[in-house]
């Protein structure tokens, strides 16, 4: 099934109904994708001034009330619970099981974040002709944690994740041009070349994701990634936090369009 073209609400029943497990890269042409983070208010007000510091990393969609799993502005008719095709469970830090509904955890402390998500801006480099590898060989984006420190908010601390795309070199202004009209979404790439000056040795061995295919005249090209989270979750060890599974996306009803500048 094409779902590229396909409805994000028609996506979403989908998914809510165990259909749809796989990850969304490439589906819903045009329309944003999401990352998830659930914490209890305890850790709310910290981990939103952590994104804040951290905006490229971790650029706010939505933020949910107390308790309310219910997506007010983005979306319609749609609950974070549910309509996501699989999530993580982290206790301290550690990971403790992946679900494809996660409704039975809610707790009435919780507080949900949706932050923007690279897999929003696909759509507008295939545009641009400038090619996905991961949409063309149909797998999910390589992601990889780096040597680079997020800047600390509170309790939460920790190493940023980028997305890397094999991108021709002479296409790479192009690409860094189209994604930097985007910064709701991650903007224009942080990093061009080299993977090992920001920490990644080996570029077929993700730490989240699926490795690529690269061919003669292309450069490694990262983004930051709204996995960030993850990986800060790992290292400052709340006590309990849900998050997507890594590519596996929300889908929101909000066109790519309007998040440009």
């Amino acid at each position: 099934m094409d779902y590229s073209k396909m409805s994000p609400a028609e996506v979403r029943a989908l998914i809510r109904t165990g259909e749809i497990t796989t990850h969304t890269s490439g589906m819903c042409d045009g329309y944003a994708q999401a990352n998830l983070v659930v914490l209890p208010y305890e850790d709310a007000y910290d981990f939103l001034l952590f994104t804040q510091r951290n905006p490229k990393a971790c650029p706010i969609l939505e933020v949910g009330d107390v308790g309310d799993k219910r997506i007010r502005t983005i979306a319609q008719n749609a609950d974070v619970t549910t309509d996501i095709p699989k999530y993580r469970l982290y206790r301290d830090g550690v990971l403790a099981g992946e679900y494809t509904d996660v409704s039975d955890l809610w707790q009435d402390d919780f507080v949900f974040f949706l932050i923007g998500c690279s897999f929003s801006f696909e759509s507008e480099l295939i545009a641009a002709d400038v090619p996905v590898r991961h949409i063309e060989e149909g797998v999910n984006v390589p992601m990889f944690i780096t040597n680079i420190d997020c800047e600390p908010a509170g309790r939460f601390s920790g190493k940023a994740v980028v997305s890397m795309r094999p991108i021709p070199a002479g296409l790479i202004p192009r690409a860094a041009a189209v994604t930097a009209q985007m910064p709701r979404v991650h903007g224009a790439p942080i990093h061009v070349g080299d993977p090992e000056a920001i920490g990644i040795r080996d570029l077929s061995k993700p730490d989240f994701g699926d490795p690529v295919t690269f061919y003669p005249g292309e450069l490694p090209v990262f983004w930051y990634c709204g996995v960030t989270p993850q990986s800060v979750v790992m290292n400052s060890k709340p006590r309990i936090a849900i998050t997507h599974a890594p590519g596996h996306m929300f889908i929101t009803d909000t066109k790519n369009i309007s998040l440009k500048y």
